[in-house]
């Protein structure tokens, strides 16, 4: 696939970006190049490879999950969390209404 300047044009009208004609003949080949790149990957033969999410094999550390209120002391901390709140209701945050 090649890349022309009219459509160099329309991909960055599409993405909100204005560019002049000069800046669009110089993006064209850089633009030419990537597509060359992601043609060279559809060669690859990815046979037998298992899909993956990362590269390196990472396991995720987990905790016990324990309910706490943030504090050290193990007391009960929600007035002094609500007292940052700009409103709050019942002991709750309080927010205004979205939906009516």
């Amino acid at each position: 696939m090649s890349v022309d300047t009219e459509t160099v044009l329309k991909i960055a009208n599409l993405s909100r970006i204005a560019i002049s004609e000069e800046e669009a003949e110089r993006l064209k080949p850089e633009l030419n190049a990537i597509l060359g790149w992601v043609e060279q990957l559809g060669e690859v033969d990815t046979d037998g490879v298992e899909p993956m999410a990362m590269v390196i094999a990472n396991r995720t550390r987990m905790r016990d999950d324990v309910v706490t209120d943030g504090s050290d002391t193990g007391g009960n901390r929600r007035d002094d969390i609500l007292a940052n709140a700009p409103l709050a209701e019942h002991g709750f945050f309080a927010v205004p209404k979205v939906i009516e």
